[in-house]
C-alpha cells in the first residue's frame, strides 16, 4: 500500500478520502490487511507527514481508528477522548490537521456500548470526569424515543444517545470555528458521522452526518491508492 504523500494528498477529495475509509474497514471485517512494510513507512515518513483524514474517536480500546480502517503510519490524525465529545483543544487540533497538515475527511466515530455514554445516562458523577460526562447530557435529553427506564441498562437509549452525540459533536466541530466552517463551504474538506459496532467490526457512516460540498472534482479517484 501507497504512503501518502505531499502530492497525493493534494489531489484527494474529500469524497475520495471517505472512500478510502470504507474499503479499509471493508478489510478490516474480512480480516485481509493491506500489505504495508510499516519501517518502510517509518522512513518515508521521516521528514514530514501528509495524513487524508482526521478521525475523532472514543478511548474504548476497541475503537483504534488505524486498525478498523486498515490504515498505516502517516494516514489519519488520531484524536481519542471518552465519549468522542468536542472542546476547544479538540477543534484546535482538528483545525492545525486541515488547515496547516491538509486532512482533507474529519470523522467524528461514536461506538456501541459506549461506557461514557453509559455514563451520562446514569448520571455519574466522579471527580474530573464529571465535567466530560456532562458534555454528553445535552445528547441523553436530546434522545425522546425511550419514555421508560432511561438509564445504560436500556440498551436502546444508550444506542440512541450515542448516535445522537454523534452528531451533535459533528455540528459542533463546524459551529465554533470558523476556519473550518469556511474550508467546508469551498470543498476542502468534508465532516462525516459514523458508528463503530464492537460486536462486528463494522462501520456505519451516518446518511445525514455528511457534510461535503461535492462541487470540486478533479481528475483523481481512489483506484490512484490501490497498489
Amino acid at each position: 500500500m501507497k504512503v501518502h504523500t505531499k502530492e497525493t494528498q493534494e489531489k484527494l477529495t474529500p469524497r475520495v478520502a471517505l472512500e478510502i475509509l470504507k474499503e479499509g474497514n471493508a478489510r478490516f471485517i474480512k480480516n485481509l490487511k493491506a500489505q504495508r512494510d510499516l519501517l518502510a513507512q517509518v522512513n518515508d515518513t521521516r521528514d514530514g507527514q501528509w495524513p487524508f483524514a482526521t478521525i475523532l474517536s472514543c478511548i474504548d480500546s476497541r475503537t483504534s481508528a488505524e486498525l478498523i480502517f486498515d490504515q498505516g503510519l502517516g494516514d489519519i490524525f488520531s484524536v481519542r477522548i471518552a465519549g468522542n465529545i468536542v472542546n476547544t483543544d479538540i477543534i484546535g487540533s482538528m483545525e492545525f490537521a486541515c488547515k496547516v497538515a491538509g486532512s482533507k475527511l474529519i470523522v467524528v466515530l461514536g461506538h456501541t456500548n459506549c461506557g461514557a455514554v453509559k455514563g451520562a445516562c446514569d448520571h455519574v458523577e466522579m471527580g474530573n470526569l464529571t465535567e466530560l460526562l456532562s458534555k454528553l447530557q445535552p445528547a441523553v435529553y436530546q434522545e425522546k424515543e425511550s419514555k421508560e427506564n432511561r438509564n445504560s441498562k436500556n440498551k436502546t437509549f444508550v444506542e440512541n444517545v450515542a448516535l445522537i452525540n454523534v452528531k451533535r459533536s459533528a455540528e459542533q466541530i463546524i459551529e465554533r470555528s470558523y476556519i473550518l466552517e469556511q474550508m467546508l463551504e469551498r470543498g476542502e474538506i468534508g465532516v462525516v458521522g459514523a458508528m463503530y459496532d464492537v460486536q462486528t467490526g463494522v462501520v456505519t457512516f451516518c446518511e445525514d452526518v455528511q457534510y461535503i460540498n461535492d462541487e470540486q472534482n478533479p481528475e483523481f479517484s481512489i483506484s490512484d491508492f490501490r497498489s
